[in-house]
């Protein structure tokens, strides 16, 4: 739904006669995330480090126009079409625009709110009921004081049915939250310590998730987490919904049996046995399903019905995720909170996760627990670990050390140390190997850097990267650029071997448009390192999906089967916008949409518009080489008409982009809206006829480990075969076909760059070593620095005695060579 500038103007009694005609369909707090600019409204949310009203240059360059903004801001007499809502305090007026849009619907709307479970129960209700409704929820965990206004926006009258969550972690944020969702349905998923420290009591806590429960509303909640005690100051309704194993309730729950691989929940209901069964196992999976068991029946959802589609729940992926780390170990990283409830769902996790042939262990710090009894939370975690036989466990804070009696009580042999910077002073001598390591720990503990260290990965021999160079050949290709057209940088494959992050960083700096990863996995590299340039993601997977969307990462469509399946995922993720780029194959014959298939790529454009068309665009074949220049203008008459039918379908504009960086260079009228640049970047020119100012960014260089002498007739190497035609001396150097330096380099073919003069390769290549000449190169001894390319000796030399391209040499470099940047 739209609304217009003066209906908006009057939610916060600002003076409607004061702002233009203009509508608003898209409220955004993410300068990255921004999709239909003519239809935004920016909220300028002050922050902790960086204050929303910083990007406003940014979103106004990307062509929005209205902006939610502090009344102390002073916007710039520059931008004189800019509309500015000035309001006490930004985020209050985010929460009473989706409050006031949230009238206007009269379906159920159910509210969930709990220490753990909320998204579990979200999603699960979403698999349970979307049969029965169109259903409009929350994006992801949206439970926050700015996702879940966020969440509520997105509700319109093809809906039947929403489900948001709300999250609190201060006292006197649900009675903001339960004005904005205004809940017909409020469910109570869990109680536990999750942020208890910030709440005088667990009462008190529990007072102020139950706002979100209105007295007239239907209420669905375990009536075990109501201790009797509470009964004076916490109400149960006559017409709650309620569900437990211990006393009398709407849903009696009566047996739970777990099997192998499920579990079945007996529960008495008005006066019947009925059943359910559920493909998990551990606790908290059972006490979701039954809650979502209650809200279906509360909603007159048949019980055979309800125990069919029970069967298939599918799991619901959250924070914890596994990532590879080093010495072969697996790291699970859940360095957010670590009250009970969630180390509990951590440890599970573990068990589920981790090998036979690996040992456990679990980096734990002290538990959020606000002012329950530390020596009973402190006994439970001891149960938890030694219930599992973790094999090792490390345990960081003074709570942990100062209870340290009860985990020897229970056989646990802890390695205690009082805080983070303590463990990683002994981070070595704990030589961690072979292991699955659970990461648990509260966020003022900073484990971050503990999870930098598990996947770090250091060699000696190092790439050196100008980030001065890299500016300057930036700033080459700009100049040959009309104003107004925009770059698009790619930094796949680490940045052509030279480190994504901070290259990215530079392009970020000297006003880069667009950046272009290979995978998803680079582009959320990029956005964790902060990075906030849109980029595009050229080979998505659909198991990447999520990981998209999270990092507001932008994927290259070239086919059918990638486009339905991203189809399918925005729907099933209720996403109501998602920006692509869509590829055209005019001749490269490697990914795209070829000719045959435009008339379906244009019909599933125009029957889901919730695809938005950020560029379209195409891969030149030849565009370095003159013999090719007809074929790459038949290139370009192709592309034109397939632009020309996509135009036609969506009605609006979007980038075109066909040239590279040898089109840059010999091929101008191909610049279009914006240009690729690629290899250029990075100070290699591969055009013959139109020269460049370009600057060397990578240097590659190693040392000399040792210096043989050795005797004419002699063999050096694998299989014998560099002989010594004469008295030499060999330099063993650090680098080998494991670095990226090939064996095609072998036997006399490359050289390398040693105390002014050139030295030629002696044998074979080997994986870590290579053995070179310098008998007539004065001077070379163990630890003398050798250059294997960089402005001595440059990288298109090394390719051509390879016998490759650049591209293969730069992108070759393995990543445990260290990367080193500077600028002059």
């Amino acid at each position: 739904m739209a609304y217009s500038l003066t209906e908006i103007a009057t939610i916060w009694k600002l003076s409607s006669n004061s702002f233009p005609q203009g509508n608003v369909k898209h409220l955004v707090t993410d300068s990255r995330k921004v999709v239909a600019p003519n239809e935004s409204l920016f909220f300028a949310i002050p922050g902790l480090r960086r204050q929303g009203i910083d990007f406003i240059d940014e979103l106004y360059q990307k062509g929005v126009r209205y902006f939610v903004v502090p009344h102390t801001f002073k916007p710039s007499n520059e931008y004189d079409d800019a509309v500015y809502f000035f309001v006490e305090d930004v985020v209050r007026a985010l929460q009473q625009l989706a409050a006031w849009h949230r009238k206007h619907f009269s379906y159920p709307v159910i509210g969930i709110t709990g220490s753990n479970g909320k998204t579990v129960v979200k999603e699960w209700l979403y698999q349970l009921l979307k049969q029965d409704y169109s259903i409009v929820r929350s994006p992801r965990s949206y439970n926050s004081q700015i996702g879940v206004p966020l969440s509520v926006w997105e509700m319109s009258n093809q809906h039947q049915l929403a489900i948001f969550e709300a999250g609190i972690s201060q006292p006197n944020e649900m009675k903001f939250l339960a004005e904005v969702i205004q809940p017909t349905i409020s469910v109570f998923t869990h109680f536990g310590d999750a942020h208890a420290e910030n709440f005088g009591s667990k009462l008190e806590k529990l007072q102020e998730k139950m706002q979100l429960f209105p007295i007239n509303g239907e209420w669905v909640v375990s009536a075990d987490f109501f201790p009797d005690e509470w009964n004076n100051f916490i109400q149960l309704p006559s017409n709650a919904f309620t569900w437990s194993r211990k006393e009398s309730a709407t849903l009696r729950v009566s047996a739970v049996q777990l099997n192998e691989s499920h579990t079945t929940i007996q529960a008495e209901y008005k006066n019947q046995l009925i059943q359910i069964n559920i493909p998990f196992t551990d606790q908290a999976s059972i006490n979701n399903a039954i809650t979502c068991w209650s809200v279906l029946l509360l909603l007159n959802i048949p019980q055979p019905i309800i125990q069919q589609r029970m069967l298939y729940l599918e799991p619901v992926e959250m924070r914890l995720h596994l990532r590879k780390g080093m010495h072969n170990c697996i790291l699970i990283n859940d360095a957010y909170n670590t009250d009970l409830g969630s180390l509990q769902v951590a440890l599970d996790y573990l068990m589920q996760h981790h090998l036979q042939q690996r040992r456990t262990t679990i980096i734990l710090s002290d538990i959020t627990a606000g002012n329950s009894n530390l020596n009973a939370i402190y006994s439970l975690v001891a149960d938890a670990i030694a219930a599992r036989n973790i094999d090792r466990f490390i345990a960081v804070g003074k709570d942990m050390i100062a209870h340290a009696a009860l985990f020897l009580q229970k056989g646990l042999s802890p390695i205690f140390f009082e805080n983070t910077d303590a463990l990683i002073s002994a981070w070595y001598s704990l030589r961690f190997h072979d292991e699955t390591i659970l990461l648990k720990g509260a966020r003022r503990f900073g484990f971050e850097r503990l999870s930098q260290l598990l996947e770090e990965q250091v060699h000696q021999t190092v790439m050196e990267v100008n980030l001065s160079a890299l500016a300057h050949n930036i700033k080459s290709y700009q100049k040959r650029l009309k104003p107004t057209t925009q770059v698009m940088a790619m930094v796949k494959a680490f940045s052509y071997g030279s480190g994504i992050e901070e290259v990215a960083r530079v392009m970020e700096k000297n006003g880069v448009d667009y950046l272009a990863v290979a995978y998803a996995d680079e582009g959320v590299a990029l956005r964790k390192a902060g990075i906030r340039l849109p980029i595009m993601v050229m080979s998505p997977e659909p198991t990447a999906f999520d990981a998209l969307v999270e990092h507001a990462l932008e994927p290259e469509i070239y086919d059918l089967k990638l486009l339905q399946e991203l189809v399918r995922y925005i729907h099933a993720q209720a996403i109501p916008t998602f920006p692509i780029h869509i590829k055209l194959d005019t001749g490269m014959h490697r990914l795209g949409f070829e000719s045959h298939e435009m008339n379906d790529l244009l019909q599933i454009l125009q029957s889901h518009p919730q695809l938005l068309v950020k560029s379209v665009f195409s891969h030149l074949a030849a565009s370095e080489q003159a013999q090719h220049d007809n074929f790459t203008l038949e290139q370009q008459r192709v592309f034109e008409a397939g632009v020309m039918a996509i135009e036609e379908v969506v009605h609006y504009t979007f980038l075109k982009h066909i040239a590279n960086t040898a089109a840059v260079q010999r091929h101008s009228t191909l610049e279009y809206d914006m240009v690729r640049l690629g290899i250029g970047l990075y100070g290699a020119d591969v055009t013959k006829d139109a020269p460049i100012d370009l600057e060397t960014v990578a240097t590659l260089t190693t040392t000399v480990a040792q210096v043989k002498e050795v005797a004419k007739g002699d063999t050096i190497g694998y299989g014998r075969l560099g002989v010594a035609e004469r008295d030499m001396r060999i330099a063993t150097i650090r680098i080998g076909y494991a670095d990226g330096f090939g064996r095609s380099l072998g036997l006399g073919k490359g050289k390398v760059w040693i105390q002014g003069g050139l030295a030629p390769v002696v044998g074979q290549v080997c994986m870590d070593m290579t053995m070179v000449d310098v008998t007539d190169i004065p001077g070379v001894v163990a630890g003398t620095s050798v250059e294997i390319f960089g402005k001595n000796l440059p990288v298109q030399q090394v390719a051509s005695w390879a016998n490759t391209i650049v591209y293969e040499i730069l992108t070759g470099i393995s990543q445990r060579v260290k990367r080193v940047y500077f600028e002059e």
